[in-house]
């Protein structure tokens, strides 16, 4: 079985310095390094890491090697401009979107982000699966790493 495509945001890098958000977090990037997920990430992420701590910026760079970097296409951002248009998001959140359309243009299966009030969140994940559906793309699960992560005691 091929690996599921995730795209996770920069808060899933953040997360593994949290005390909050930490096991999951480290769970996550360790199915990464055993090529259970295939990481996907983007330039917009690349870039808010910039502003994050060395240590963060180092996760994220150790991470890239497992990654797949996509580029933020036309496609990407007319997606994102149609979340804002329907008001699933303003223009505060235009980052936020950006990151829910470059992974889907990218053909993402599934995002994880610990951000519940504008991606991880049970009103806007339909509204961005219709407007995906409404522009010919996937509809995308989107749920925070906890959970998407394997848990060592339980079995399916």
């Amino acid at each position: 079985m091929d690996a599921v495509r995730v795209y996770a945001d920069t808060s899933v890098f953040g997360g593994a310095y949290d005390d909050e958000f930490r096991d999951p977090s480290l769970r996550f990037f360790a199915q990464v390094r055993r090529r259970e997920f295939l990481l996907v990430s983007s330039a917009v992420v690349e870039a808010e890491i910039t502003r994050a701590p060395e240590n963060v910026k180092r996760l994220f760079d150790e991470m890239l090697g497992y990654a797949d970097l996509v580029t933020v296409t036309q496609g990407a951002l007319d997606l994102r401009d149609a979340y804002m248009d329907a008001g699933i998001v303003g223009p505060r959140s235009a980052d936020d979107a950006l990151h829910v359309a470059v992974a889907t243009d990218a053909g993402c299966t599934l995002i994880v982000s610990w951000n519940f009030q504008h991606i991880v969140h049970f009103q806007k994940i339909p509204l961005y699966n219709a407007m995906n559906v409404l522009r010919g793309y996937n509809a995308v699960s989107i749920y925070s790493p906890r959970e998407v992560i394997e848990y060592e005691d339980e079995a399916f």
